[in-house]
């Protein structure tokens, strides 16, 4: 006897596969498990404002990048007659401009486009402590540092809560110490200093407050400490770390946002505008900014992704075929001729298609009775029903439009030779087993046709098939396993009954 244990490795290894590409299509790209969703894009711009002096102008802006809760779609400038580059530096990502001659006043574009993505990380490489630059810090001032650092380092555990004691003595009005080193410089850069002084990795960073439709609106400047494994975004105005989903961090060069190299004046103002799209744009724009081969349908022209809408439901009606006949016992004329009919009951709708096709296949069943009685080859036979076939689907249609009837234009959408066959078919099984039989076939064909077409207009279900591909893979491992089935089938567990009442 075969061993059956590589048939179920097999069937195993489809299922682990299939499941495993579907879940990379949700958190790689963002697809969605359920219909319906949409996916948020931030479309930011950045204003750049400046007054060129009659010489060479280079201008370098801090950009945006990739971040946790934020993929980062697109990036392009508008800038009339300025050379553009995107640089990655160890300062981190910027946006070079660069021309030969240029005097008066200055505006340049960068536009920015962020997927919002739960999914999307950024690989952390842990900062060196031998960087931190210890500020210089003399005379009174020093006095001042040490005290605020001594009573935070005495109530505190880690560098976040040396930052969270910090930042409350910063922010406490009757604290002298901490008056006076704010005197002349902002709380963000004197939290930063002191945080160095004390040997604590940390950055400030420039953060934008994401709200849709605002105009004209700078960077917050916030700080970032290293907790070991992370960074941590601190508000200075407050003492607990920030977790705003709405806040993007657009600079975190620790060095400058603009550099402006022969021209005056300049500033930078920031504008953004919300958008909800679908999730099938929103994968395309995530797989096009990963520059990697999406294995998607999402990939292919609009005319063939609508044909494979189509195409992809086919194996949910084949696995409600086989479960219907290897388990239920059900009985159809022909193996997979219900699920064809499933596919032309799209174009027609349930009800016109249920009419369309007991029209078609009753009168065809009379007509292949008369041709019985000629004793024709089977060639010519099939022939002369498929044109029985074409001429039935043409009549009724003529009289539909006549009377005004729109849903029987759409009895074309039946598959003639199909039909034709399933004709055939019947008419030998009348023959040969009687009337009650071709009722049971038939009747269960048009039965599994309509759950079959349930099935494939279930919006859950069009919507997996056509963004998952990898559950193909777990139906053909399902189709697999019912194959294997040597059990009874339910409609003959009736024959039991006497059995049972006994």
């Amino acid at each position: 006897m075969t061993s059956k244990v590589p048939f179920y490795l097999g069937v195993i290894l489809l299922i682990i596969a299939g499941l495993a590409l579907s879940i990379m299509r949700h958190t790689d790209y963002g697809v969605p498990w359920t219909p319906g969703e949409t996916r948020q894009i931030w479309d930011i711009e950045a204003r750049i404002e400046f007054r060129a002096q009659d010489a060479p102008v280079k201008v370098s802006l801090a950009s945006p990048s990739t971040q946790s809760g934020f993929t980062l779609i697109s990036e392009s400038a508008s800038s009339p007659g300025y050379g553009v580059s995107y640089l990655d530096s160890e300062s981190g990502h910027r946006t070079e401009w660069s021309i030969r001659h240029a005097s008066g006043p200055q505006i340049l574009y960068y536009k920015a486009q962020f997927l919002v993505d739960d999914y999307a990380t950024v690989s952390t490489t842990t900062p060196e402590p031998n960087l931190i630059q210890k500020p210089i810090i003399t005379g009174p001032h020093y006095t001042a540092a040490e005290a605020l650092l001594q009573q935070a380092t005495a109530r505190s555990a880690d560098n976040i809560t040396l930052t969270r004691e910090l930042l409350k003595q910063l922010n406490d009005n009757d604290n002298q110490n901490a008056a006076l080193l704010l005197d002349d410089k902002s709380k963000v850069r004197v939290a930063s200093e002191l945080l160095s002084h004390a040997g604590v990795v940390n950055r400030y960073v420039g953060v934008l407050q994401l709200e849709d439709g605002r105009r004209r609106q700078p960077l917050n400047r916030m700080l970032q400490v290293w907790d070991g494994k992370n960074w941590q975004l601190f508000d200075v105005n407050n003492t607990n770390p920030v977790h705003n989903q709405n806040l993007l961090i657009w600079d975190e060069s620790n060095v400058s946002l603009l550099d402006v190299v022969g021209g005056k004046n300049s500033r930078v103002y920031f504008s953004m505008i919300a958008e909800e799209i679908a999730p099938q744009q929103a994968t395309l724009k995530k797989a096009d900014a990963d520059n990697l081969l999406n294995f998607s349908i999402h990939s292919l022209p609009i005319a063939e992704q609508s044909m494979f809408k189509t195409i992809m439901l086919i194996p949910i009606g084949a696995l409600i075929v086989v479960f219907l006949r290897v388990i239920i016992g059900l009985k159809t004329s022909g193996t997979f001729m219900p699920v064809l009919i499933a596919v032309a009951f799209f174009q027609t709708q349930l009800l016109a298609g249920i009419l369309g096709f007991l029209l078609i296949v009753g009168t065809g069943l009379i007509i292949r009775s008369y041709l019985s009685r000629l004793n024709l080859l089977l060639v010519a036979r099939i022939s002369a029903v498929i044109i029985s076939v074409i001429l039935i689907i043409s009549l009724f249609t003529v009289v539909a439009f006549n009377i005004g009837l729109n849903e029987g234009l759409t009895i074309t959408y039946f598959p003639m030779i199909i039909l034709s066959w399933t004709i055939e078919r019947m008419s030998i099984l009348w023959e040969e087993e009687g009337g009650k039989e071709v009722f049971v076939q038939g009747g269960g064909s048009l039965l599994t046709a309509v759950l079959v077409y349930l099935a494939m207009t279930n919006p859950y279900i069009q919507h997996l098939t056509f963004n998952f591909i990898g559950l193909q893979l777990v139906i053909l491992a399902c189709i697999l396993l019912l194959g294997t089935y040597t059990g009874y089938r339910v409609t003959e567990l009736r024959r039991f009954t006497p059995l049972s009442d006994d």
